[in-house]
């Protein structure tokens, strides 16, 4: 089979095409990518992917534009529309898999015109408006919060599943701001610093490229040691290290911590759309499988009083709960709907 995977702009869903290519990609079929010249499509697949082909296309997020800036988005969109077309065309796809982002608007738009069946990962808790629109229109819809869901579960690469453990003892804390970073969770890192060193706890940190160079200073000035980086795709060897993760809600990591076994403490960006990182979390919270608190004053107080609870309860409640598969399941869905 002939899968095109679309969608992308910020991490969370690049993770997500990351783990369909990787389980298509072991079922032999042959797998390309249309994403955004923006966002961060080029720095995950411009280099080295299992895709065949990879395509960047000249696009920029519609919905938080005004004015004549929404317009020239839209044109930009429709011009990136009638390239998709050509691609879609060349390459004889068969089946488009969109995961959702502005990135993904040009090619799913495309595959409906070209009548080719076009399938949907919804990554959040609140559907995004792209994914809303073309809904009724896909061949399939999955979504790890849809109790009507065919497939249960999200996908995450399968090195999540190999490397999961229960964390019985606090030793390692992982900062995650996301891949733009976080200043609040930056600055709840410093703030906690010499007291996790006192107690032994071993600290990594994904600063954000942005803010990584005055979090560095920070550290050196408090003598903390600390595994700091700026932007990395390596979080499938840092998490695994981790027994307890201080992160945004983004559902891929979020989901990538759930399959691990290791238990979060979220801090949900209080600006995402639909407040979809807050419903990612108390998604969490409410099958009693981590903690979630809001940006504010407090923060320090409380993520102290979570370092003393039980983390095997929560690891293990963790790992019971995650999915395995999820990818592959997806792709065979795929197959099975094309026969």
């Amino acid at each position: 089979m002939r899968l095109c995977i679309t969608g992308g702009g910020t991490g969370g869903h690049l993770m997500i095409a990351e783990a369909l290519v990787e389980a298509a990609v072991c079922d032999g079929h042959e797998v390309i990518f249309i994403g955004s010249t923006s966002g961060q499509d080029r720095k995950y697949f411009g280099e080295h992917s299992a895709f065949s082909h990879v395509y960047f296309l000249e696009t920029t997020g519609v919905v938080n534009q005004k004015g004549l800036d929404k317009l020239k988005a839209l044109l930009r969109v429709l011009v990136a529309f009638f390239r998709a077309r050509l691609i879609l065309k060349r390459h004889k796809i068969k089946a488009t898999y969109s995961v959702g982002g502005f990135s993904a608007a040009p090619a799913s738009l495309a595959t409906l015109s070209r009548f080719i069946p076009l399938f949907i990962h919804e990554q959040n808790a609140v559907e995004g408006r792209l994914n809303s629109l073309l809904k009724s229109y896909a061949k399939g819809f999955i979504s790890a919060y849809d109790k009507n869901s065919p497939i249960k579960g999200y996908p995450v690469k399968d090195v999540f599943y190999k490397s999961a453990r229960v964390r019985q003892k606090l030793e390692t804390i992982i900062f995650l701001g996301g891949s733009h970073g976080a200043k609040a969770i930056n600055d709840l890192a410093l703030s906690v610093a010499r007291k996790l060193q006192k107690r032994g706890i071993k600290i990594i940190h994904q600063a954000g490229e942005n803010d990584y160079d005055r979090v560095k200073k920070e550290y050196e000035k408090l003598g903390v040691e600390v595994e700091l980086y700026g932007f990395t795709k390596e979080l499938e060897v840092l998490i695994p290290r981790a027994d307890l993760a201080v992160s945004r809600a983004g559902a891929s990591t979020l989901w990538e911590l759930t399959t691990n076994g290791c238990p979060a403490f979220y801090i949900p960006y209080p600006y995402a759309a639909g407040d979809h990182q807050f419903f990612n979390a108390k998604f969490i919270v409410d099958n009693e499988l981590g903690w979630c608190e809001r940006e504010g004053e407090g923060l320090k107080t409380k993520l102290l009083s979570a370092l003393k609870e039980n983390l095997t309860d929560k690891s293990e409640r963790l790992m019971k709960y995650s999915q395995k598969d999820v990818a592959k399941k997806m792709i065979r869905d795929v197959v099975e709907s094309l026969k």
